[in-house]
Parts: C-alpha cells; sequence; structure tokens
C-alpha cells in the first residue's frame, strides 16, 4: 500500500542518517580531544577510575616535591656532619701529638679550642630553610626528629600518607646543666630512676670480692625501650663514706649533681638515659685520676639495657666503703647538652689531661661517624623513594592513557567510513522522499 501521508522509507532513512550523524559527532569528539571517555556520560565507570587516578598523579607530583626538599636537608646535615668528623679527625691527631712530652702542649690546646670552635660553627650553620638536624636541645615533644612525606597510600578504606622519618642527629658542644637547687626530688621506696630519688644510698666496699649494685631507668629492668620525656635530668651523687674512700672522693663540690649528670633530649628512650649516666660516672672516675677508685666502675647489664650496675673497687688501695645514689627531677630547670659536651672538657696542657682527651676523643668521633652514617642511610632511602616516585607516576600517566585515550588511527579509518555512510544515508533519504511524486502519476 501507497501513501502520500506515510513515508515508510523516509522514516527509516532518516533514522539511519540520524544514527550516522551521531557517530560522526563522537568520532570527531575523540579526534578533537584526543580522548575516547572525555566526560563521564561517555562511560561513567572508565571516567570516575581515570578522576581517581588523575588525583594521585597529581598528589604524587606534591609528594615528589617534598622528597625532594627533604632529600636537600639531609644532604646539609651529612655534609656537615661528615666535616664535623673530618674535624675531629684533626683534633684527635693534636690530641696524640700532645702525648710527648717535649712539646708545646699550650699552643697544641690553642689549635684545639680553634677546631671546637669551628665544629660550633659548622653545626650552626648546617640549616637548610630554616630546619637545622645537628641540634636537638628542644624539650618539646616530636622536635628530635622530623617526617619526610614519602607516598600515598590508597587501600579498600581510604587513603593515608606514609612518612620517612629522619632522626636528628645532636653534634653541638653546648654543655647541659641541672638546677639542683631548685630540684624537687621525692623519696622512692626502691632503688630505681623512676622520677624520684632512691631512699638510701647503696655502700660498696673495697673488697676481695667487689660489691655490685644496679639502678633500673623506669620501673622494672627491661630493654629500655620506653621514651623519657625530653629536659629530664638524671643525676648520680657519690659520698665518701669511710675508710680509704673518704679521702679519695672529693664530695665537697657538686660532683653527684653537675659532672655526673645526664638531660634527656627528644627521642631518647630508658636505654639511652642509662648509657649517659654510665659515660658520664666512667668519665668522672677516670678523669679525677683517683686512686684509690681502681675497679670502680659503671656498666650497663648485659641482659637489660636499662639497668646500671656499678662495681665496687680492688683491694689494692686498703679498705672503705662509698655511697652512689641515683636521682631524676623534672622537665623545668634544666638544659640539654650537645652530643660533643665533652669537647669543652678536652685540655692537654698536663700528661694526665692528654690521657683523658685521647680516650675521650675516640667516644666523640665515634658520634660524629654515627650521625653522618645515619643521615647517608635516610638520604639514600629518600633518593630510591624518590626514584619510585617518579617511576610510580609515569605507570599512571600510562595507566589513566590506556583507559581513556582514543586510538587515533582506528578513529581515522571510522571518520572516513562515516562520511560516506553520511553521503549515502542522505541519497537514501532523498529517494525516499521522491517516492510520492510517483503516486501522481496514478492521476493522470
Amino acid at each position: 500500500m501507497s501513501s502520500i501521508l506515510t513515508n515508510n522509507g523516509a522514516m527509516v532513512a532518516l533514522q539511519t542518517l540520524k544514527s550516522i550523524n551521531s557517530n560522526l559527532e563522537s568520532t570527531q569528539g575523540e579526534i578533537s580531544t584526543g580522548k575516547s571517555v572525555s566526560t563521564a556520560k561517555d562511560n561513567a565507570a572508565v571516567w570516575a577510575i581515570a578522576k581517581t587516578m588523575e588525583a594521585d598523579v597529581k598528589g604524587f607530583a606534591g609528594i615528589s616535591d617534598s622528597l625532594s626538599l627533604g632529600q636537600s636537608t639531609v644532604s646539609v646535615a651529612r655534609s656537615a656532619a661528615e666535616t664535623v668528623t673530618e674535624l675531629l679527625t684533626d683534633i684527635k691527631g693534636k690530641v696524640v701529638a700532645a702525648q710527648e712530652e717535649n712539646v708545646d702542649r699550650a699552643k697544641i690546646q690553642t689549635d684545639i679550642d680553634a677546631l671546637r670552635d669551628q665544629i660550633g660553627a659548622v653545626v650552626g650553620a648546617a640549616q637548610f630553610n630554616g630546619l637545622n638536624l645537628l641540634s636537638n636541645t628542644d624539650k618539646t615533644a616530636g622536635s628530635g626528629q622530623i617526617n619526610v612525606l614519602a607516598s600515598l597510600d590508597r587501600s579498600s578504606s581510604g587513603v593515608t600518607a606514609s612518612d620517612i622519618q629522619v632522626a636528628k642527629q645532636d653534634l653541638g658542644t653546648g654543655a647541659g646543666s641541672i638546677n639542683v637547687a631548685a630540684a624537687s626530688y621525692t623519696a622512692a621506696a626502691s632503688d630505681e630512676l623512676s622520677g624520684a630519688a632512691n631512699t638510701g644510698a647503696v655502700a660498696l666496699a673495697n673488697a676481695a670480692t667487689p660489691a655490685t649494685t644496679t639502678a633500673t631507668v623506669g620501673q622494672t629492668s627491661n630493654s629500655g625501650t620506653t621514651a623519657v620525656a625530653a629536659g629530664t635530668g638524671f643525676t648520680v651523687t657519690i659520698s665518701a663514706g669511710g675508710g680509704t674512700f673518704a679521702t679519695g672522693f672529693d664530695t665537697t663540690t657538686t660532683a653527684g649533681n653537675q659532672e655526673i649528670a645526664y638531660v634527656a633530649r627528644d627521642g631518647d628512650t630508658e636505654a639511652d638515659v642509662a648509657k649517659g649516666l654510665v659515660d658520664a660516672f666512667n668519665a668522672y672516675v677516670s678523669g679525677n685520676d683517683i686512686a684509690v677508685a681502681t675497679g670502680v666502675s659503671a656498666s650497663i647489664n648485659a641482659t637489660n639495657a636499662n639497668q646500671i650496675d656499678i662495681s665496687g673497687g680492688d683491694t689494692s688501695e686498703g679498705a672503705g666503703t662509698f655511697s652512689v645514689q641515683f636521682a631524676s627531677t623534672a622537665v623545668t630547670d634544666t638544659t640539654i647538652g650537645g652530643r660533643l659536651e665533652a669537647l669543652g672538657d678536652v685540655d692537654v696542657t698536663t700528661q694526665a689531661g692528654a690521657d683523658a682527651a685521647l680516650e675521650a676523643i675516640e667516644g666523640l668521633l665515634q658520634t660524629a661517624v654515627d650521625s653522618a652514617a645515619a643521615f647517608g642511610s635516610v638520604q639514600g632511602r629518600i633518593e630510591t623513594q624518590s626514584d619510585f616516585i617518579s617511576s610510580l607516576t609515569d605507570s599512571l600517566k600510562s595507566g589513566i592513557g590506556t583507559l581513556v585515550d582514543a586510538d587515533m588511527e582506528e578513529a581515522s579509518a571510522r571518520l572516513q567510513a562515516l562520511q560516506v555512510q553520511q553521503q549515502l544515508g542522505v541519497q537514501a533519504l532523498s529517494i525516499a522522499n521522491q517516492a510520492p511524486q510517483s503516486l501522481l502519476s496514478l492521476f493522470r
């Protein structure tokens, strides 16, 4: 049946042409934008994934900047620590030279003082953008380390940031102090450094079998991993009891409150405090060159890292007793000293001083070496993470391209085909529209 009111052929041709034009418009959009999925309506799921990945790429760009800043900061600190190590090596050379009696020790001491001042200058200047990793004397919790933003970790529960922690390595030469007069010690019921003074002093006899007593930093003896608040001061008081020891120790000075002391810095644990007190105790006994103190020493317990063992003297100088009392005070009225504080005590103008300096410089040199090595390790880690972030960013960009980028070869071929189909569609529609004209011949 033919009708001049309903042209089915034209309707079919029109629908076909509309479909061709729609596909042509889509292909032209791919060619102009370069993307097969440029908006959410193109493919909502793929578009959402791509946008999330693009946000991560932006985030990793910021992380890359953070890593570069952290790497520069650590590099400055490492270089300064290496310079301090070299200066301490020079000081060691001067100390060794002072062991010879036929030298001008005063002039050697002048050189040592100059090198010590230079170390202070290097440490003070070792800052990047105002941050100095070679100074850790702030009592604020958390000030003993910095966090370098290293990555964004995405999981089903959300996104979290991960950091690379960089611990400060204090190489300052400033002296620590405790205001003993202002300190308030509260008696404790046991021989522990639990934030209060011990109830009673412990007598060590100068006997054939030297006596040994212990003190614990904390409530119990353990691995010593518990943190200690920055600025907490710890002291050791030596009191002569009787016999030979009574004349051997000078108890009229602040021997127990300043020379044998340790002020915790941020990041210190109970084990760090114990080691600091042990070093201070042994340095005091050795530095005073007390003959009757032969055999008297402090050491870290072989099992418990926060336990201090004090051993009594031998029998070479006669009988006698002395007492050791441990105490700690609150954060107030204390000054945190630098880890190279003992440089201020190096004095080679006498033979005894030269001998003591030779022993002390080894520990100071090792402190600087350990600090430089620590910075070197973390700098290497930051560089590795930076390279990984760069590679990860490239991989994410490639993945995004795979999801949303258009295949230009395919789009070009499709465009040519659709253009031909469009021309044919127009011709088909024109033919269909001419069909009613043939009906006029029936009425002639």
